[in-house]
């Protein structure tokens, strides 16, 4: 009985330790493009109440996943747009769901790298068939081209 009850002693801990270690997989500023301030790059952009949450987003780890947090025009922190998994930090298209308001829409995010420019994000937002690359599916209730413009400060609550 002794021998059971100190080898549960060893292995649990020991599991929790793995478990630990293997579960801790947290996205890095090397593990990904989308990390750092991205702002709109037009000259003139023009937004909606809702679309004033996506003039600046700041792209950063939150827990074991990557989060954009809406950027005011007073550099404060407003609400987490949207988050996704770390094992996505790689690709160059990421598809999934974003706050607009109080309602969840489908949103895509293009990193894109021209040879002779710096490399710029596109953003859209929309209907669950928005395609905004495409010539299918529905118009993005919200498009933009985004620059870096430095370090992400702003992390997701």
């Amino acid at each position: 009985m002794f021998h059971v009850l100190h080898r549960r002693h060893f292995i649990l801990p020991a599991l929790l330790g793995l478990a630990c270690v293997l579960g801790t997989t947290v996205a890095r500023a090397d593990d990904t493009p989308y990390f750092g301030r991205w702002t709109v790059s037009d000259d003139k952009p023009v937004f909606t109440a809702k679309g004033k949450l996506y003039k600046t987003v700041d792209i950063a780890p939150c827990g074991n996943d990557f989060c954009g947090v809406s950027v005011d025009d007073k550099n404060q922190c407003g609400p987490t747009l949207f988050r996704f998994l770390t094992i996505h930090a790689k690709n160059e298209q990421l598809v999934g769901h974003g706050l607009w308001g109080d309602a969840r829409k489908k949103i895509e995010i293009d990193y894109v790298k021209p040879e002779a420019d710096k490399p710029y994000v596109m953003l859209g937002l929309g209907a669950d068939d928005m395609d905004f690359t495409g010539r299918e599916g529905s118009m993005p209730t919200y498009q933009a081209n985004y620059k870096t413009t430095g370090q992400a400060t702003c992390m997701a609550k």
